[in-house]
């Protein structure tokens, strides 16, 4: 393999279009080819930018005509993520990994953030306000119960080990 390309295999689980590209294109396993460096005669090595070589599946009505499609990293990134989640945006890709993020969930839980909000804060869509209302209300009922259980867990840490009192009777003399 020559140093300056990487080769590699995308895989689509769903016909899918790239930018640029008036077909779309069928499921499968498709032939990747990513020059890493600036070729050696390139005029502005700064200004280079990495092109991505897609090897496509032959048609039908041309069985033995090879094809290729120069496109940007970025329109090959998109396509992959669109088919990785079942043909969702982008933006849900980006959602959905970052609710799985168990850093995340602590930092929501903490700051008394429901899934249900920040799904909303980047759906492009405007949910009805009794919605939201209910999704912040359960957000602040389960936020009250954690941080009642929270004292009583905090005040029982703090007693561990401490001396029971001694019962004292008092007697009037």
């Amino acid at each position: 393999m020559d140093e300056q390309t990487a080769k590699t295999v995308a895989v689509f689980d769903r016909p899918f279009k790239l930018p640029g590209f008036d077909e779309t294109l069928p499921a499968g396993e498709y032939d990747i080819e990513t020059e890493l460096a600036s070729p050696p005669d390139h005029k502005d090595p700064e200004a280079w930018k990495a092109s991505v070589m897609v090897h496509l599946h032959p048609r039908l009505s041309h069985p033995g005509l090879t094809r290729s499609l120069s496109v940007s990293l970025a329109d090959l990134d998109h396509a992959r993520a669109k088919d990785k989640l079942s043909g969702k945006d982008l933006s849900q890709v980006f959602i959905e990994e970052m609710l799985a993020d168990p850093m995340v969930q602590m930092v929501m839980k903490a700051d008394g953030v429901s899934e249900a909000h920040l799904r909303h804060l980047y759906s492009g869509s405007r949910m009805a306000q009794t919605d939201m209302d209910d999704a912040d209300a359960e957000t602040e009922n389960a936020t009250a119960q954690a941080a009642s259980r929270d004292a009583s867990d905090i005040h029982d840490a703090e007693n561990e080990g401490m001396p029971c009192r001694p019962r004292t009777s008092s007697f009037s003399v």
